[in-house]
Parts: C-alpha cells; sequence; structure tokens
C-alpha cells in the first residue's frame, strides 16, 4: 500500500530571531470570488495559523482561538476561564502598561474584542495595516507571557460581577443558565460560564475561613514562581479627583488575602489550560505571505506547549433519563409565549460534508405551503418558527426547535406540541425527493462562488475558530459552508446521506425530548391549571422560576403516532433558484464612487449604480416611500407601524423560497414613512419587486392576522422597558432632541382601538400622498432599474409636500444650557442605573466644525473607557462616541455608563474625567495629535468591503437628502491641517464643564432595586479590617458578622458592633444613597413642554449639487 507523503513542509528563515516553522502544502480551496491568498502554517509549537495576503486591504486584523473555555472551569471556580479572558489584557512582560494594548489600536483605527464560549476562547482585533506587526508584537504577549496584574485583579473581578449583573434580568442569559443547571448530576454543562464576583471569590472565601489562607499583606505564591512576571511599574494612574476605586490602597485593588488566592489559581489554570498546541490563529495582512508567515512564527513561537489535549472532546451529553421526557415551565421577566422542543443528537461537526441537522432544520423550518409554519400559522397560533442543530459543546449538540406563540398558541400549546411531532412523523414516512438536497447543494454552491468580503476582524475570528472543527486542511474555508449533495464521498469524511438523516429522525420522539414553555409567571399559571400549593423552584444563580415535570403519557402517546394531518406536505422545487449568474466583468475599471440620479418625475427621484468594484449576480433595491401621513400623530405612526408589518406577514409564504434561494426583502416603517428594501441575486430580482410592491398598494388586511400584529407590537412596546437601563437613557436622550417622534407609551395608547378598515384607509392616503427616495444599486442596468422606479410609481400619485417637510429635523439645544432629564427604571429588580451625556458640537453644514469634533471624540474614546470602566470599574457598560441627531443635521458628543452606582453620581465621574482630558489634550505631544489624526484619516478612507456595505453608505446619503456621498473623503481631506489649538479650542469650548457656552443635555436613569448598605473604604479605616475581609466596600452585615466573631469574647465588643451602622452612614460610599440637586442644573419636567420650547435644525436639502440630469434614455 502507497503511504502518502506528509502535507507539511519545514521551513528555516534567515531572518533572524524566526524560528523554523512547516508550511501546509495542498491548495486550499476559496471561492472564485476571492482575490486573496492562503497559507497555513504549524510552528515548531503545535500551534497552526492561517495566513491570508490581502493586497487591497485597508484594515489588518488577527485572531487567536484557545480551544478551551467555560466547560473547563474547575468545579470550585465557575466563570475561571470568562475571568481569565478579562484579566488577559491587564498588561505583558514586554508592554506592561496596562492599556498600551487597546491605546496602540485605537491610535491606528484599530479596535479589539474576546469572548468566552462553551469549548473556546475568541481574540481578536483590527488595526491599520501599517501597524500590524506593532499590534501583533502587543498581541502574542497575551499567551506566552501576560502579567495578570496584582493591581487589576479585584477591578476584573468587578467587571466580571458587573457584566452578569447586565445579564441578570435578560431572559435569554436566564433561560440559557436554567436548561444548564438542568443537566444530568456531575455534567460539565450545568456550570456557571459567565460568573460573577461571588462564584469566582468563594473557593478562596473557604480557604480564609478555616484558616488556610495567609493574611499577610503579600503574595502567597510570587509570580515567578507561576511562570507570570510582575511588572515593573505600576499600571494604576491617579485619578485628577478620586472616586472610591482611586483612593483604595494597592492591596486592596489585589483583593486583599481572598482576591490574591484567586488570582493564583487563575495563573495555575492558565499554566494548564492555554497551551500552543490548543491555538488557531489567523492573520490577515497587506504583507506577502512569507512576511506573515515570519511575524506570526517570531510573535507566537514563544507560546509554551504544555503536552495538553489539543482538543478535548465531550461526547458525553447533559440529557440523561431524568431530563428526557419532560416539561419545563419557566417564568420570565419580559412578556411573550415560547415553546421550544430541545432534541438530543450526535455531534454535526463530523458530518460536514452534507450537514443532516441543516437539511431537517431546512425542512422543519420551512414557511411555504405545507409546512409546520405554515399550518399552524393558519389556526393563529405562531408568530415565528425557527429550528436547527445547536452546537452545545464540542462534542454534543441539540436539535432545537423554537416557536413563538400567540396567546391563542399559548393557551392551545399541547396542539402545537402534537402538531409539530405530527411533522416529525410525516418526514419518517418520506420518501425525500432527489432535489430536496441537491437544491441545497446547489444554493451553498452559489452562496461560496460569490461570497464577498467582511470585516477583517470578525473574517479572522471565523476562521480561527472554525479550526478547530474536524475539516480537512485544504478545505477549511468551504466545508463550513458548503453542502455536497448525497452520495459525493471525500477522503477520510464521514458519509451522512439520506440513512444519517433517517437514524436521527428516529430519536425524534417526545420522550428522548425535553418541552420548554416560557411566559410570565401568572400566565403559566392559568394555562397549567397551578395554584398556590404548587412550588416553583429556582436557579441558583439568575434566581428563575420553574418547574421541571414529567410529560403524561397520553401526550407522548398521541406524537409518536403517524401523521394524520392533510395540511402538512414537503415542500415542492424552488421556482427561484437563480439561473442567471453572468456578470459583465471588465478589467481595469477605474470604480465610480456614488450612484448617480437618473430619473426624475414629481413623484420619485431614481439613484443608480452598476457595479464595479464587486462584481456579483446580486442587486440592492431600497425604495424609501414618503407621506406626511405616516407621522402626523401616535395613531397615524402605530398605523404605518402595523401596515408594515402585515405586508411582511402577508408574504412569508411566498417570500420564503426567494429567502432560501438568497433573495430576501423587507418592508418596516420609519419616522417618515416606510421603506421597502429587496436584496440578493439580481436574476430574479424584479419577479419579487413587483410582487411585494402588489402587496404594499394592495393589502388585504385579515382581522385575525391583525390582532396577531397588534399582539405582537404591544409586548415588543412593552418590552422595550424591560431591558437594558442605558438603552432606555439613550432612548430618552433621542427622544428629547427629535422633532417628530412619539413615545413608546403614547404608541401603545392607540393599539386597542385599531381596525382593519382604519388601516386599509391608512395606507390608501399613505400611497396617494407620496414621494419616494429609491436607490437600485449592483448587477443592475440603469434600463431594469427605471423599470423598478417604474413598478414603484403605478398606482401612487405624488405628494405636495417639499422634500423639506418629508426630513427628519432635529432639535437644537440652546448655547449654554445644563439641562439634566431624570427618570425611574420600569423593572423593580434591575439593579443598574444608566447616564447619557451629550454636549452639541454643531451643524453638519458647518464642515471644519464637523471635522474637529470627530478628531475630539477620537481622542477622547479610549480614555474613557480605560478610565470610567477599567480603571474606576463603574461598569461594565461604558462607550463614547459622536451622535449623529435626527435627519443626521446635527452632531455632538455623547458618554454612555451603565452602572450599581447612582446616575447623579456617574454625571460627577464623567465631568471628572473631562477635567482630566483637558490636562491630557494640553499635554498631547505633537507625535500623538498626528497619530489620533493619522487613525481618523485611515478609517474615513476605508473601502467598503462588499456590495451591502456600499449600497448602506449611498442609502445614509439618500435618506437624510444631503446627497453627500463624498462626504469621508473631503472630511478626511480637511482633516490634514486641522491643528491641536482648534480641537483644544472646541473642546473648552463646547465640551468642558466649565464653558458657559456649551449646551449639554444627559438623561439620568435610576435603578429602584436598592443595594445593600455597604462599608466604604473610608469607614473601613477605623476598623483596619478591609484586608481581612477581601472585598473593597463589603456589605453591613459581612462587616457585623466579621466583627461579631473577632470580638465574640470582647466586653465593649456589642458596642462596637452597633457603632458599625453609624459610622457607615457617617462615611457612605461613593455613589450610593440618594443624589443630591447638581448646582448649575436646569431639570427638565414634562417632555412634551420642553421640546415645544426648542427649535429645530434648519433643514439642508442637498448639500451637494451633482447635476447629473439629464441623462441618456439607457
Amino acid at each position: 500500500m502507497a503511504i502518502e507523503a506528509t502535507p507539511w513542509r519545514r521551513v528555516t528563515t534567515t531572518q533572524e530571531g524566526t524560528p523554523p516553522f512547516s508550511v501546509f502544502t495542498k491548495l486550499i480551496q476559496k471561492s472564485a470570488q476571492d482575490d486573496r491568498e492562503y497559507r497555513i502554517i504549524k510552528l515548531e509549537n503545535g500551534l497552526k495559523a492561517v495566513l491570508i495576503h490581502d493586497g487591497k486591504a485597508d484594515q489588518a486584523a488577527a485572531s487567536l482561538d484557545v480551544a478551551v473555555g467555560h466547560l473547563s472551569d474547575p468545579d470550585d471556580m465557575p466563570g475561571l476561564a470568562h475571568f481569565c479572558e478579562h484579566l488577559l489584557f491587564m498588561g505583558t512582560e514586554q508592554f506592561p502598561k496596562e492599556n498600551e494594548y487597546q491605546e496602540y489600536l485605537s491610535k491606528n483605527n484599530g479596535g479589539s474584542n474576546a469572548y468566552t464560549a462553551a469549548s473556546n476562547t475568541n481574540y481578536y482585533f483590527s488595526v491599520a495595516t501599517s501597524a500590524l506587526p506593532g499590534a501583533l508584537a502587543r498581541f502574542s504577549g497575551f499567551f506566552h507571557s501576560p502579567l495578570f496584574a496584582p493591581s487589576c485583579t479585584s477591578r476584573e473581578l468587578n467587571a466580571v460581577d458587573s457584566e452578569h449583573k447586565k445579564n441578570h434580568q435578560q431572559d435569554l442569559w436566564r433561560i440559557f443558565q436554567l436548561t444548564k443547571h438542568l443537566s444530568k448530576p456531575g455534567h460539565v454543562w450545568s456550570k456557571f460560564g459567565s460568573g460573577n464576583r461571588e462564584s469566582l471569590s468563594q473557593a478562596a472565601k473557604n480557604l480564609k475561613a478555616e484558616g488556610k489562607l495567609s493574611m499577610e499583606n503579600g503574595h502567597i505564591t510570587s509570580a515567578s514562581t507561576l511562570g507570570v512576571n510582575p511588572s515593573a511599574t505600576s499600571s494604576r494612574i491617579a485619578s485628577p479627583a478620586p472616586s472610591v476605586s482611586s483612593t483604595n490602597s494597592e492591596a486592596e485593588a489585589d483583593g486583599g488575602a481572598v482576591g490574591r488566592e484567586t488570582r493564583r489559581r487563575l495563573v495555575e489554570w492558565w499554566n494548564k489550560e492555554y497551551c500552543a498546541s490548543r491555538m488557531h490563529l489567523a492573520v490577515l495582512g497587506k504583507e506577502s505571505l512569507d512576511e506573515l508567515a515570519e511575524l506570526a512564527s517570531k510573535y507566537f513561537s514563544p507560546i509554551p506547549n504544555r503536552q495538553a489535549d489539543p482538543l478535548p472532546m465531550i461526547y458525553d451529553h447533559p440529557f440523561g433519563p431524568a431530563q428526557k421526557g419532560t416539561m419545563l415551565s419557566v417564568q420570565t421577566i419580559m412578556t411573550f409565549h415560547v415553546l421550544d422542543i430541545y432534541i438530543p443528537i450526535e455531534y454535526q461537526a463530523v458530518y460536514w460534508r452534507h450537514k443532516p441537522g441543516q437539511f431537517l432544520a431546512h425542512l422543519i423550518g420551512h414557511e411555504g405551503p405545507g409546512s409546520l409554519y405554515s399550518y399552524l400559522k393558519g389556526r393563529g397560533w405562531v408568530a415565528a418558527l425557527n429550528s436547527g442543530p445547536s452546537p452545545l459543546g464540542r462534542g454534543f449538540d441539540t436539535f432545537r426547535i423554537t416557536i413563538e406563540l400567540t396567546e391563542d398558541g399559548f393557551k392551545k400549546y399541547r396542539s402545537v406540541i402534537l402538531a409539530t411531532f405530527k411533522y416529525f412523523s410525516l418526514l419518517r414516512s418520506s420518501e425525500f425527493k432527489s432535489y430536496l438536497q441537491r437544491e441545497s447543494a446547489i444554493l451553498s454552491d452559489i452562496r461560496f462562488r460569490f461570497l464577498e468580503k467582511r470585516k477583517p476582524d470578525q473574517y479572522v475570528s471565523s476562521i480561527a475558530e472554525r479550526m478547530t472543527n474536524p475539516y480537512p486542511l485544504e478545505l477549511l474555508l468551504a466545508a463550513s459552508s458548503v453542502t455536497w449533495e448525497w452520495g459525493a464521498d471525500y477522503p477520510g469524511a464521514v458519509s451522512a446521506g439520506k440513512e444519517k438523516v433517517n437514524e436521527m429522525l428516529e430519536q425524534f420522539q417526545l420522550k428522548n425530548g425535553m418541552i420548554v414553555l416560557m411566559a410570565k409567571g401568572k400566565e403559566l399559571e392559568e394555562v397549567l391549571g397551578l395554584g398556590k400549593q404548587d412550588a416553583w423552584e429556582k436557579e441558583p444563580w439568575y434566581g428563575t422560576a420553574y418547574r421541571l415535570e414529567r410529560l403524561d403519557e397520553d401526550i407522548l402517546r398521541q406524537t409518536s403516532s403517524p401523521n394524520d394531518l392533510p395540511e402538512l406536505f414537503l415542500p415542492g422545487p424552488n421556482e427561484f433558484i437563480p439561473t442567471n449568474l453572468n456578470v459583465d466583468k471588465r478589467d481595469h475599471v477605474e470604480p465610480v464612487k456614488r450612484p448617480h440620479l437618473i430619473r426624475e418625475t414629481p413623484l420619485s427621484a431614481l439613484w443608480h449604480k452598476k457595479d464595479d468594484r464587486f462584481w456579483v449576480p446580486k442587486a440592492h433595491v431600497m425604495i424609501d416611500i414618503r407621506s406626511p401621513v405616516s407621522n402626523s400623530s401616535a395613531r397615524s405612526a402605530a398605523l404605518t407601524r402595523l401596515f408594515t408589518d402585515l405586508v411582511t406577514d402577508s408574504l412569508e409564504e411566498f417570500s420564503y423560497d426567494a429567502a432560501l434561494a438568497g433573495l430576501s426583502y423587507s418592508c418596516t416603517s420609519h419616522t417618515k414613512g416606510m421603506y421597502v428594501t429587496l436584496r440578493g441575486y439580481n436574476d430574479k430580482m424584479s419577479v419579487l419587486v413587483q410582487h411585494v410592491l402588489d402587496k404594499v398598494k394592495s393589502l388585504e388586511v385579515r382581522p385575525d392576522r391583525l390582532r396577531v400584529i397588534i399582539e405582537q407590537n404591544k409586548h415588543n412596546w412593552e418590552n422595550f422597558f424591560l431591558g437594558q437601563s442605558y438603552q432606555l437613557s439613550e432612548y430618552y436622550g433621542r427622544h428629547l432632541m427629535t422633532q417628530e417622534q412619539w413615545t413608546v407609551d403614547e404608541l401603545l395608547k392607540e393599539l386597542p382601538t385599531i381596525s382593519t378598515d382604519e388601516i386599509v384607509e391608512h395606507a390608501k392616503k399613505m400611497m396617494s400622498d407620496a414621494k419616494l427616495r429609491i436607490l437600485v444599486s449592483g448587477n443592475v442596468y440603469k434600463d431594469e432599474a427605471v423599470k423598478i422606479a417604474e413598478m414603484a410609481e403605478a398606482g401612487l400619485s405624488a405628494s405636495v409636500a417639499s422634500h423639506a417637510d418629508l426630513n427628519d429635523r432635529a432639535l437644537v439645544l440652546p448655547q449654554g444650557c445644563n439641562l439634566i432629564k431624570t427618570g425611574t427604571i420600569p423593572n423593580p429588580n434591575q439593579a443598574n442605573s444608566s447616564l447619557t451625556y451629550y454636549v452639541r458640537i454643531g451643524s453638519v453644514s458647518d464642515s471644519r466644525r464637523r471635522v474637529v469634533g470627530a478628531l475630539l471624540t477620537q481622542i477622547l474614546t479610549e480614555p474613557a473607557f480605560n478610565v470610567l470602566r477599567t480603571r474606576e470599574q463603574l461598569g461594565y457598560v461604558v462607550f463614547c462616541g459622536y451622535w449623529s441627531l435626527a435627519g443626521a443635521t446635527e452632531r455632538g458628543i455623547r458618554i454612555v455608563v451603565q452602572s450599581e452606582k447612582t446616575p447623579g453620581y456617574l454625571e460627577s465621574r464623567v465631568e471628572a474625567f473631562l477635567e482630566e482630558m483637558k490636562a491630557s489634550i494640553e499635554a498631547m505631544s505633537p507625535e500623538m495629535f498626528e497619530e489620533h489624526k493619522s487613525s481618523l484619516d485611515k478609517k474615513w478612507r476605508e473601502e467598503e468591503k462588499n456590495l451591502a456595505e456600499e449600497a448602506s453608505t449611498f442609502v445614509s446619503h439618500i435618506h437624510s437628502g444631503h446627497l453627500d456621498f463624498y462626504r469621508n473623503i473631503t472630511d478626511a481631506n480637511t482633516l490634514k491641517d486641522i491643528t491641536k489649538d482648534e480641537v483644544y479650542s472646541l473642546f473648552m469650548s463646547h465640551v468642558h464643564p466649565s464653558s458657559e457656552t456649551r449646551s449639554k443635555l444627559s438623561v439620568q436613569m435610576r435603578a429602584q432595586k436598592v443595594r445593600p448598605t455597604r462599608i466604604s473604604a473610608t469607614a473601613s479605616q477605623a476598623y483596619e479590617a478591609l484586608e481581612s475581609i477581601s472585598d473593597e466596600t463589603p456589605t453591613i452585615e459581612d462587616f457585623q458578622k466579621y466583627w461579631s466573631e473577632v470580638l465574640a469574647n470582647e466586653v465593649q465588643g456589642k458596642e462596637l458592633i452597633e457603632s458599625i451602622v453609624k459610622i457607615a452612614e457617617k462615611h457612605p460610599v461613593n455613589g450610593e444613597g440618594q443624589d443630591p440637586p447638581r448646582s448649575g442644573a436646569t431639570y427638565i419636567g414634562d417632555m412634551k413642554e420642553f421640546r415645544a420650547s426648542l427649535p429645530p435644525s434648519e433643514d439642508l436639502g442637498a448639500m451637494v449639487q451633482w447635476g447629473d440630469l439629464p441623462v441618456s434614455k439607457f
């Protein structure tokens, strides 16, 4: 037997300091559309890397994926992998400064992120192409010489804790953890992956309670002993206006004895689990493949190979006998009715060639005639249905069907379950015709063939993670997205054709699965017939109330019977599969940078651009139907919203095949009308355009579907107030500065009395009083674009309203104002308050100020995150950005913070930060100032990566009416001679709190949930006990408990313990309690009155006159 030669070739470089590596010699299969070059290498330490040369790139990127996630957490330290992800970024031996990495990326038009999943942890960044080597030097150190700086331990514990509290009231997180919690005993899937301060500290606290921790103010084990070098310099810098975080000692910053033990365990875990052979790297840059290989080898070869299992697998499924054949009832925070069905299935990654789980998902989730969804929708029981294999951990998967129920469907949930399993019975008894699977293969091949580029950091992150899948390396790019036809084998690949599908279907029995029914508590009790005597259990980390019960024999028997519903049948052939995929590609064409106005009538303006950059057989059509009727009152706005939702609802069966074939549409309302947007392969585009427009113009409103759509919107609008706190402060901030916007409360009041006749009449009024703004771009010629415009115009009448009347307008804050709007977070269990802090820069018509403001934002953004989140630990959500208000006419800078601290305290910290930035900008060196300019220049000159991004850019300028398609380039040119003095002057006049001319508005949303009273650092100094307790600001209960034990035999012990409360009141923790009124501020009362007092922003109209018309007919 012939032995295949090894596919690896060893390379020894002449570059000094670059270790040898091996190159994968097989050709990597890529999309025909892909002009990038690829190479896979393996370093001597076992790390594999995908190198991507993109000669057209204007941003470089890299990602490193570690094949270990939260399932590898120690049993007694849930969340340790996530904590490692946080603390890993806090400096390295080579670059000890805490925010060196983020600062470097920020100055080079870059950014970074990371996530911890069940079986992997992924780190990634993007950066200017010229800065890639420096970014890799900083990035690689996290994996061979991180500091895990002791001074950051307590703060990053707080960051993990804050992230958990951000998610605590989110049903998605609550239900996810509940299903994990109910795994069979001892299974790793049950772990609490995100962690919090309690879960990460409890093991150390237990040791302390047993007297096994040293109470010395020092490290139990030296950093060098653990293989992690300590920082030569402190990474902490004192804040100019001290906060509770910055006044604590270094000993407190490391978390005391408990914090040091927690860090010791982290470093111990990192030394065990973070192994080079478990790491997969992807690097994209303009450098040649040889240069990228040398960079990868130079910077990532120092990562040690600890001989750990390269790819830890878990084939045991968390569903055992106690989980199968059960129904889990879950009380939700938000109002919705959802039924999930979980069925354990084999690990699907090994079946990458034929993807049997995806084939079943295609059939079960179908929305066309004969589908399960069509049957359930016809009875008014469902609003949405999704299905598919869900990868849990590496080695075990679950097939999940998620059904969003209507109120009627919720009451008939057993009938929904029965119908679902009847459909499974249909599948089991069916002989799948060849076209069903062949179409999936054909469409996947077309998608891969015309795969467009996307953001570099997203791309490398996906590739690095994909490398842990069992694909042949030469198919790394294709295997995850391409489906091969049944019978098409590949050497070494596992066959998973029709037989495997049938084998899986045999497991789709209710006795093998779990039903999860989700709704508000009272609704569940009513539909399940529960009384006060029926107890609910609670999940330990989120407190989610639930009941787990075995399903009765009756429903188990019914769901295993053959299908007897004639309405259920398999889908027919898909008529929307594109056949004409021709693209008239021309070489050496200088791309046009904007669309052209090729047709204008009293009713519409048509903008068109034939694709000359991406050369794919795709098109984007945007029809913006504007009418003064659409938003004239809260009722009109509600009617417009319901109308667009009803159009979408009515087209679901027809459009589903089109969506499968890569041709999709959306119909959505906005403040001036509605968008009809279509995108995908241009071959059958005109068919879909005509059908959608016909429905828009002649919709028949069914009373039963109107009831469902009203119910959905009611739930969505009510649930809005139960979302993240910062989203509320953002919403009210924008509302206060928007001329025409109705509140969610106003919209909700209109819903109960809206009728079908009123919807129809409202739609007629809109269509008879309209103006259209149309964009057609992509593989479409002018004559085809004109036909689309004519279709859109047919049956509509032009509005007499001017273009200015149909543009959005912002409201302008008065000069020299300091305005505050306060509010209360509606969810009583939400722990986080929030602040949105906004200062006006001015109208975008002042092009130079617009550019200076953008540069100032660039300078403020990274320090805002570093100071307010990383250093002061105010909360997990912190960001600073340039805010464009309604109509894109006004710009300002806004800082957002979500925190357990009070919003008034958050405002004081934001203003302390701005005071710090005054000195920072003053002292900024010319070199650093030029770095910031260069970063912003690169950002503005970035090219769109695909047709969708280009169309989105065009739409934004058409939507605003400004038509300033070259704005980024003109702003980049203006930026060249902007001086530091201009930036400083704008900062002092428009941003700094001392300014008498700045226009400032803040929205302070305060949480109702009262935090337990805690002991401040100042108060604790009276007892000299903070080091022993370990928490920087322990609760009074913990503090009293500690001193009760210490003073148990002391005569005056009782008096001292009682004095704790008084001292706590005298020296409160900063940011807790009541916010005092801020001097010099004006508090906004009635929002309607306030908005009525503000002038609207100027209507800028078309800021550039292009003179495109007249134009040739073609």
